[in-house]
């Protein structure tokens, strides 16, 4: 178990109140140090005229890509709402490694000693203290309804909940919330979903800074209306500038190709159905 599964797996839960939210909300995970996207994102929030005290992460702000200090620089200074996601916790713990949940020796597993590596190395004390303080949940309130934001689940923050996996593993992460909430925004797993699990909602936001595994280079992020009404949002942008960086800095273990290809080179770690041949024959 890694340092982000220990943190809540051994109680003491880091918890920030928004109290009341109004106007529409927007709620994203994972820029993965894709610097590219994250300024996409912002500029669509302004175009949106959502300010960034109302841009909630769930975390992952780096990853795979090579411009993670850029990233958290940007995050900080806009000064979003930002939820610990386990590469937070294992880069604030100075851990030897992401605690992403990946099997190992799985493609993703093997990946990670690259960008994390270079991650460590990028990044300067002052943002991993910063990491270390962030909360492992935030909630809020908005149109009548109570939220928790998360990143992967309350028992292990690197648990990988999909929109196939049982309605049993979506009810035991809710039973562990702090608190009755009608709403969970989670992220970690890279696609976005809505899935109803007796009385709550759960909403994954999707990542800004990896395609979901479909064949596009958009990548998604959802948007809380002020009625309380939830929609999935497609983000465009130019991942070329990123993808160089990864280049330039020696991250070629397959994410570069997949800001392109929209495919990732990790379907090991995806349910059958949700992997490529599946998709297609079932398309």
């Amino acid at each position: 178990m890694g340092v982000a599964a220990a943190a809540i797996k051994g109680g003491g839960m880091r918890l920030d109140d928004l109290k009341e939210l109004s106007g529409d909300v927007l709620l994203f995970g994972g820029p993965y140090s894709n610097l590219s996207a994250l300024r996409a994102l912002l500029a669509k929030a302004d175009h949106l005229g959502i300010p960034p005290g109302r841009c909630i992460c769930t975390g992952d702000i780096v990853a795979y890509g090579a411009e993670a200090a850029e990233c958290v620089t940007l995050v900080r200074e806009a000064g979003m709402p930002v939820v610990a996601g386990n590469c937070e916790r294992q880069l604030g713990a100075g851990a030897a490694d992401c605690g992403c949940g990946f099997d190992e020796g799985s493609a993703c597993d093997l990946a990670s000693a690259s960008w994390y590596g270079h991650a460590m190395r990028m990044l300067g004390r002052d943002a991993c203290d910063w990491m270390a303080g962030l909360p492992d949940a935030v909630t809020f309130r908005h149109a009548g309804k109570r939220y928790a934001v998360i990143h992967g689940g309350i028992s292990d923050i690197a648990r990988f909940l999909w929109p196939v996996s049982p309605e049993a593993a979506f009810a035991e992460e809710i039973a562990l919330l702090p608190g009755t909430v009608e709403r969970v925004i989670a992220g970690h797993c890279g696609l976005p979903f809505l899935r109803r699990v007796g009385r709550v909602e759960w909403i994954n936001a999707g990542v800004i800074g990896m395609p979901p595994h479909d064949g596009g280079t958009q990548t998604r992020f959802a948007v809380l209306s002020a009625a309380g009404e939830v929609r999935i949002e497609r983000l465009d942008y130019d991942p070329g500038p990123s993808v160089a960086a990864m280049q330039a800095a020696g991250l070629v273990q397959g994410y570069e190709s997949a800001l392109l290809s929209g495919w990732w080179p990790s379907e090991d770690i995806l349910p059958p159905q949700l992997r490529r041949g599946y998709l297609r024959a079932s398309g």
